[in-house]
């Protein structure tokens, strides 16, 4: 007992059995009369004082002569040392640490190890005898158990119960996301850090099995293929899995969402029949053969074909170049059957890109002749995903292998569409697949909240430093410092699911008419919840210091694993451009729908502007009503969303004008683009949260603590492009100052309900995993 930590040893083992004592008395810079009575009557008859201790003692219980301040800070060091040794089961008493300390000193004889347990009672007899201890004073002896304590008491004195705030983000969902959770807590989901890739990826796929047993794979799926036709609880299903571990998530969505999306959403009835049941149980693994290495994603410039040979009613399926080769599969080193995204060339003529089912290996997994399948091998993260690269030398399938719900061949070999024009068709097929942009930026957020919630949870348990080395430290997400990093990434967590949560909605719910703006938003609310990701995770990292560089605290795994999220289903640089183009088509649809009156409307909007929100008042003004009013944040969103778009519009027409053609005109603007887009999603995510917030009523118990969050995504939005709400002339200086106060304000009012939003995010600690968050 003891032997793990040093000892002074200056200090005999009975004086060090009553440092404890000494600090305790001491901890209020004063001796009492009663403390000195106290320690001096029982000093005088402890058996384990020789007469040299007791002088000792009388000395140090001197009211008159108070301890060195580097003396008293010892008493408190080899305290806090013995504390680290006390086992969880014991009471976090004085006399406790007495009895370590004293043991410890005289080393690990066995013959001396019974007499200290022996004085346990004549030492808690002496901290009685002191009349109780501050509370302050166990703080500084008994770090590990003040942050056990701590962290309680920082749920328990927050204004809304963390269940309530789970509920609001659960909503309709809760009954799956809670059976996933459930499934994720058994024995055989226990995480394992396996660094050999191929060890890990059997892991991964044996989760994957288990979840497709259990009928989580197939929730998208009709329910005469095992399904319950639920692409919501599917969503919600995905998203929950990101809690436990990513590898296992991407595998998940490939398996089920991709392989099983493609063959639901651009199959017939007998693709479904023949595929859909074992695909949803995994009993036949496929994966989803997209992206090549020459094109990445310029989807249109594929290169591999499928070319029709009547004669057969084959298509033979081929890479016509290196290049062409299928990256970064994911399923690829377990699938049996690949839906390969080709040129399908009929009668020598292209018809664009189609999908076609192609089988990759036989009932023994070895590949099938003209398939030739090489692993990306060790990657940056997901090395749980088993990614490949395929090609195919003239591989012939039947031609009823062709997913053909938008485009297929007659038996007499000509090919027939609904959609007679082909870059409507190809939009058309690619928009069945954008479930896959509004799963991922969901999975993404888990990560997020996973990371808040240990950074979070960790700020309320550590101490750094204290203006008074006689006091405890200061738990440091009371450091203003500290707020500022996280309690605005909260906010913003809380306003981005929000925001995911409506686009959710317009899916689940869409028609053909809605699937152009639905896909806009998708791309955009894609890239911006993933560079939330990344970014939100990197400060927590930071934020806990050395114990977040640890990898069993996740940080390791949750950077590594969501890095790939910001450039796949999508570059979010190019989606965001897309974005642009979307809000563009608008623009100029509403001019040219409106003509003059278009115009007209405009030009007002731009004069109302000017004559209510940026007149020699509105940008000063600086009151925190005002600030925190959705008239102003509200407005300001709008106003740069519209602002951007519009200059946007103007600055291209120029350069058209001036001769350049659209390419280049759009090259020039190419930032300009992504800055618009981004307006337009912050704008979007503010307003839903906002709708989202009012829907709950002001007698909700998560309102007010919600609608703060909400000011505050707000505020620290509009703070984060003050530079261009200066240069624009919508703030002034002092108003600018105002806002970066204002941040400050509601992020310390936001700090008691902190502990509260992280748990709201409703993850359980068993998937949190990270120590220093439990």
């Amino acid at each position: 007992m003891g032997a793990e930590f040093q000892m002074n040893t200056q200090f005999s083992a009975g004086i060090q059995a009553m440092l404890p004592l000494l600090y305790a008395a001491w901890a209020d810079r004063h001796l009492n009369l009663k403390e000195i009575n106290a320690i001096r009557k029982r000093a005088a008859s402890l058996p384990f004082l020789d007469e040299t201790d007791k002088a000792v003692l009388l000395e140090w219980s001197d009211p008159a002569r108070p301890p060195e301040r580097e003396l008293f800070q010892q008493w408190q060091t080899m305290g806090r040392n013995a504390a680290e040794q006390l086992p969880e089961d014991r009471a976090a008493s004085l006399a406790e640490l007495g009895v370590i300390l004293g043991h410890a000193a005289e080393g690990n004889a066995e013959d001396r190890q019974q007499f200290w347990v022996d004085q346990l009672p004549v030492l808690t007899e002496l901290e009685l005898g002191l009349g109780g201890v501050e509370e302050t004073t166990y703080r500084g002896l008994f770090p590990l158990y003040d942050q056990r304590k701590k962290l309680t008491e920082s749920i328990e004195e927050a204004t809304v119960d963390p269940a309530a705030l789970q509920a609001v983000l659960d909503g309709k969902y809760a009954g799956t996301i809670a059976r996933v959770k459930e499934i994720l807590q058994r024995p055989s989901f226990e995480r394992n850090m396996l660094p050999v890739k191929e060890d890990f990826r059997e892991l991964v796929l044996a989760w994957c099995k288990e979840l497709g047993e259990e009928g989580i794979g197939a929730l998208a799926f009709d329910e005469e293929y095992g399904g319950e036709d639920d692409m919501g609880a599917y969503a919600a299903a995905f998203e929950t899995l990101g809690y436990h571990d990513l590898s296992m998530t991407i595998k998940f969505g490939v398996q089920f969402g991709l392989w099983g999306g493609a063959v639901a959403n651009l199959g017939t009835k007998r693709h479904h029949d023949k595929y859909l049941t074992a695909t949803g149980k995994l009993d036949l693994p496929g994966c989803f053969a997209m992206t090549e290495t020459g094109h990445g994603s310029n989807v249109r410039g594929l290169e591999t074909t499928a070319v029709y040979d009547h004669d057969t009613k084959e298509l033979i399926v081929h890479s016509p170049s290196v290049g062409a080769g299928k990256e970064y599969i994911g399923n690829a080193m377990h699938s049996k059957m690949a839906a390969v995204f080709c040129q399908l060339i009929v009668g020598g003529e292209s018809k664009g890109v189609h999908a076609v089912v192609v089988p990759l290996r036989d009932a023994e997994h070895n590949t099938l002749p003209g398939i030739r399948v090489e692993d990306n091998g060790y990657k940056l993260g997901l090395n749980g995903v088993d990614n490949g690269r395929i090609w195919f030398t003239r591989v012939r399938v039947p031609v009823e292998n062709l997913l053909d719900k938008f485009g297929g061949i007659s038996a007499e070999g000509t090919y027939h569409s609904e959609i007679e024009n082909p870059s409507r068709r190809f939009f058309t097929m690619l928009g069945t697949l954008v479930g896959g942009r509004v799963c991922v930026p969901r999975a993404g957020m888990s990560a997020a909240k996973s990371a808040l919630a240990i950074a979070v949870r960790y700020g309320l348990r550590r101490r750094q430093f204290a203006a008074d080395p006689l006091k405890a430290e200061t738990i440091i997400l009371d450091y203003p410092n500290q707020q500022r990093r996280l309690i605005p990434l909260v906010a913003k967590a809380y306003a981005t699911q929000f925001g995911l949560d409506y686009l959710l909605e317009r899916y689940v719910n869409r028609s053909e008419e809605d699937m152009r703006e639905i896909e806009a938003m998708a791309a955009g609310l894609k890239s911006y919840a993933t560079w939330f990701t990344t970014a939100a995770i990197q400060e927590c990292r930071e934020a806990t210091g050395g114990k977040g560089y640890l990898r069993e605290n996740r940080f390791a795994d949750l950077k590594a694993d969501s890095d790939i999220f910001t450039t796949f289903e999508g570059d979010n640089t190019v989606l965001m451009q897309l974005v642009a183009k979307s809000l563009l088509s608008d623009f100029k649809k509403s001019f040219k729908e409106d003509g003059n009156f278009a115009v007209l409307k405009y030009m007002g909007r731009r004069m109302t502007t000017i004559v209510t929100e940026q007149n020699p008042i509105s940008i000063r003004q600086t009151d925190r009503e005002h600030l925190t009013s959705r008239a102003f944040y509200q407005s300001a969103f709008e106003f740069r969303s519209r602002r951007l778009t519009s200059t946007l519009a103007q600055r291209l027409q120029a350069y058209i004008k001036g001769g350049m053609n659209s390419y280049e005109a759009g090259l020039r603007c190419q930032t300009h683009m992504i800055e618009a887009a981004e307006a337009y999603v912050e704008a979007l995510v503010l307003e839903k949260s906002l709708e989202r917030v009012d829907a709950l009523g002001k007698n909700h118990p998560t309102y007010a603590v919600l609608k703060k969050c909400v000011q505050l995504y707000a505020l620290h939005t509009i703070e984060g492009h003050r530079g261009w709400y200066l240069e624009s002339d919508y703030i002034a200086g002092n108003k600018s100052k105002a806002i970066r106060k204002a941040v400050d304000v509601l992020c310390a009012e936001l700090r008691p309900e902190a502990g509260a939003l992280v748990n709201g995010f409703g993850i359980p600690d068993k998937l949190l995993g990270a120590p220093i968050a439990l």
